[in-house]
């Protein structure tokens, strides 16, 4: 596949297909939203198939042809079907947004056995899985685009999430060794790791108005943040304008993995 000339379409996804895992809430939705407002068709994914129709038909209002599949990263057999439908569904596939993704907060003494594997299973197993089935295409065609989500915990460690940093710290090293192995096909392999943003996932933590200001606090962008905060960075990691980045993990933080605190104490 060609790309564009400099200054030309270098944003311009118009006549590309796109997976994004994981889109049955969340940043997946907002990354889909971004991607198809570039131009790209979509097929989004979730365990229920079924849960994605209304999502689907919003893509679909956008001008965007859309389909959905089931999917289940932790399934091997459910990875391939999908591979093979997701290859005939809307045609070749240039991008893939491995998003599918899960956290278990505890204190490091009580996570479980079937915690990490829980985690482990699902971030960093069926990420690499996902890029390896979808990838395979790629590689015989000499395009594609993944973009692995990671997160600031693949850099930074925090108490209370353990299996959870652990799998997105793989997710940037694998990201990294599917780089150098399929750079030389025109496949780009970078990790997009988003900071600290309010999803259904940790909403929790932000009924606590106590921990939002120690947040704060520590990002020099002085907020959480919002899920449109990713747009930029995920079509340009899906573009022709990144054919030159490849291995990188792109954080879109604020700031907080610079270790800002407050410079004088409150009084």
């Amino acid at each position: 596949m060609s790309t564009a000339t400099p200054g030309s379409g270098l944003f311009d996804l118009s006549g590309q297909v796109a997976i994004v895992t994981g889109t049955s809430r969340g940043l997946g939705q907002y990354m889909a939203r971004a991607l198809a407002r570039a131009g790209a068709d979509l097929i989004l994914t979730s365990r229920n198939q079924q849960s994605l129709a209304p999502f689907a038909q919003e893509i679909r209002d956008l001008g965007r042809r859309c389909v959905a599949l089931e999917l289940d990263v932790r399934d091997h057999a459910s990875i391939q079907r999908f591979a093979a439908q997701a290859e005939t569904a809307l045609g070749p596939v240039q991008i893939l947004v491995n998003n599918a993704g899960c956290n278990v907060r505890k204190p490091a003494l009580d996570v479980t056995w079937d915690d990490w594997n829980l985690v482990l299973d699902t971030n960093l197993r069926g990420t690499f899985f996902v890029a390896q089935a979808i990838g395979r295409g790629m590689v015989q065609r000499g395009y594609g685009r993944i973009i692995n989500i990671g997160s600031v915990t693949s850099v930074f460690g925090y108490a209370g999430l353990t299996p959870y940093c652990a799998s997105r710290g793989g997710v940037k090293q694998m990201t990294m060794s599917l780089a150098d192995d399929w750079g030389k096909h025109g496949v780009t392999v970078n990790c997009l790791a988003p900071g600290w943003f309010k999803t259904a996932q940790n909403q929790v933590m932000y009924e606590s108005q106590e921990w939002v200001e120690y947040l704060v606090e520590r990002i020099p962008a002085k907020r959480p943040g919002r899920p449109n905060d990713l747009d930029g960075a995920v079509v340009f990691l899906a573009s022709p304008s990144s054919e030159y980045v490849t291995g990188q993990t792109l954080l879109v933080d604020g700031g907080i993995t610079t270790g800002s605190t407050r410079a004088t104490p409150k009084k």
